[in-house]
């Protein structure tokens, strides 16, 4: 059983269900659950101050709320729902954090690859500045859009969903699809692709940066990917070991691990910039490390931002 290593039996069967989520055509993906659940949890659980506010994650959930919530609020010491809630709050504070800059200097398109139940469009002060192209599977952004419609949720003018199956459509079609939905390939923007690399193939990924290569210079990208097993650390390789069990179970497998240095070597073979590599621990002050509660930083991502250089 995938849980056997756990040191607390009791919590065996529970721990499995928050990362093995049983999925139909009418539900996003674990993936996007997953994510929402420990930025809706870190407010519950965790103590201020917070790494991110995430006011509407909760909401998102739908009915599911109350049951992946449960396990965050009686196990949230446990590694695994520790280390979901310091990835989800670390990677999203840091790339609202650059859009923040970007926007300061006149970018008004934010693009999230692989969106899922992000909600930055409809809580955040800055996203009446930007357009926010969301771009997911069609399965998720349904679930998402009725969630929106069952809450009361207002959906700005300012927010074009962008359903894409890259199973079945090539990468090179998300620039069409992003222009249909309003997108000025002619004008800078932020990428956001965070949570996705690790469930694609090399191959896959190459295909998605080739085409934001082609965005307008000074766009940006902050794009997540995953260590390989000799350069993470024992939390990192702990975590890593649980999940990849779980998320190969669920047809949701990971497949590629990437170096900084093979990340690197990635973007440039694709007319990407590279500007810097974010740990963990480097998303927030140090001093917001001297934590009481369960979140550490450990190794297992790193966040690449690059850019589209002058032609």
């Amino acid at each position: 059983m995938l849980f056997r290593k756990i040191c607390f039996p009791d919590i065996i069967t529970k721990s499995r269900d928050i990362v093995v989520i049983v999925m139909n055509d009418e539900r996003p993906s674990q993936t996007a659950l997953m994510s929402a659940a420990a930025r809706a949890a870190h407010l519950l659980v965790d103590d201020t101050p917070s790494i991110f506010a995430d006011t509407l994650a909760q909401v998102f959930l739908g009915e599911r709320a109350g049951e992946l919530l449960g396990y965050h609020r009686s196990y949230g010491s446990y590694p695994v729902l520790s280390g979901a809630r310091t990835t989800a709050t670390t990677r999203s504070r840091y790339t609202e954090d650059r859009l923040s800059v970007l926007a300061g200097r006149g970018v008004d398109q934010y693009v999230i690859l692989g969106a899922g139940l992000d909600s930055f469009a409809y809580r955040s002060e800055l996203a009446d500045r930007v357009r926010v192209f969301e771009v997911d599977e069609p399965a998720t952004q349904r679930w998402k859009r009725a969630v929106l419609a069952e809450s009361g949720t207002e959906v700005p003018s300012s927010v074009s969903f962008v359903p894409i199956d890259f199973e079945e459509e090539s990468a090179g079609t998300l620039a069409d699809h992003l222009v249909r939905a309003g997108f000025d390939p002619a004008r800078p923007a932020l990428v956001s692709w965070l949570g996705v690399t690790m469930y694609l193939t090399s191959e896959s990924i190459g295909q998605t940066l080739a085409v934001i290569s082609g965005f307008a210079p000074g766009t940006e990208l902050v794009v997540e990917h995953l260590l390989p097993a000799g350069l993470r650390d024992e939390a990192g390789q702990w975590y890593a070991e649980l999940v990849t069990a779980a998320a190969a179970e669920q047809s949701e497998p990971w497949r590629t691990f990437l170096s900084i240095e093979e990340m690197n070597a990635l973007l440039l073979e694709h007319r990407l910039q590279p500007i810097e590599y974010v740990r963990q621990r480097e998303t927030i002050d140090p001093a917001e490390w001297e934590r009481t509660d369960a979140l550490r930083p450990f190794e297992l991502s790193i966040l690449a931002r690059a850019g589209v250089p002058p032609r």
